[in-house]
């Protein structure tokens, strides 16, 4: 078993600083950089980059709404033109800097609000993703269980690995239980060491309302903007070395499968035409 540790970093503006990116970065094998639009700015994409590509770190775009204020968890009305050119202006910025420095950028994911809309919508999911692959069709679409997004992905021939939300609640659909509901974000963290052995053992998520939910996953995401992230990361890194797993960077992790089995088997349904 090989298995990417992800968070999501360079989540500040300016002199703010949200979470300890540097020992993250000790940790984590995947970074998910905000790219100036709901958090991050050019020196700080700049600094998180330099020291992941110390680091053996996977580099990756968080593409999120232009929010800073509500931190891109705010949904926002978009026409979805003018968002699919915002998201490859946030993919532009973090690769110009990643190259300059002598790095590549591996990975994208959506943040926050823009990425639940486009997880439960696959009408806003097909066209984001279509622009992710006039980029660079080589990204890798790093996402949690998303029928729409995954269906997207695979229709436009992008990679995507699931990554599990240790510490976000989902809901019997495989999806992430919305932020404004109690419950919501997991903060014991015995508790989401239990979820991640469960994933890890016995490949499945049990949801919010106690089902037991098949679930797969290449990466396990630590949020780096929550308290006592660090001593999570290590906790994941030591649980999945204690089971007898490696911990590897996304772009090395082994890939049995790029989707959910929520996923093949509606792709293997009527709703795979309407994807295409």
């Amino acid at each position: 078993m090989r298995i990417d540790i992800n968070a999501d970093l360079g989540e500040g503006f300016g002199p703010w600083t949200m979470g300890d990116d540097a020992a993250l970065l000790e940790v984590v094998t995947s970074g998910n950089l905000a790219c100036g639009f709901h958090a991050g700015d050019p020196p700080i994409m700049r600094r998180t980059v330099a020291v992941a590509k110390a680091r053996g770190v996977d580099i990756g775009a968080h593409v999120g709404f232009p929010d800073r204020q509500g931190f891109g968890r705010r949904p926002m009305q978009v026409e979805i033109p003018e968002l699919a050119a915002m998201v490859i202006y946030q993919l532009g910025a973090l690769d110009g800097i990643a190259r300059s420095l002598g790095a590549r950028m591996t990975h994208m994911s959506f943040h926050g609000a823009l990425g639940n809309m486009a997880a439960a919508d696959r009408e806003l999911a097909l066209p984001l993703l279509e622009a992710v692959a006039a980029f660079d069709p080589r990204l890798t679409i790093l996402t949690s269980a998303s029928p729409a997004i995954e269906g997207a992905a695979a229709t436009l021939g992008l990679p995507a690995a699931i990554s599990f939300l240790a510490d976000r609640a989902y809901g019997d659909d495989g999806l992430l239980v919305p932020r404004r509901l109690p419950g919501a974000v997991i903060h014991d963290r015995a508790q989401v060491l239990d979820r991640v052995l469960r994933l890890l053992r016995e490949g499945c998520v049990v949801t919010a309302s106690g089902a037991r939910l098949p679930a797969r996953a290449r990466s396990i995401l630590v949020h780096g903007d929550t308290a006592g992230a660090v001593e999570l990361a290590r906790a994941i890194r030591g649980a999945i070395l204690a089971e007898g797993g490696e911990v590897a960077p996304l772009s090395r992790a082994e890939d049995k499968s790029s989707l959910s089995p929520q996923t093949e088997t509606l792709l293997a349904g009527p709703i795979a035409p309407r994807l295409a």
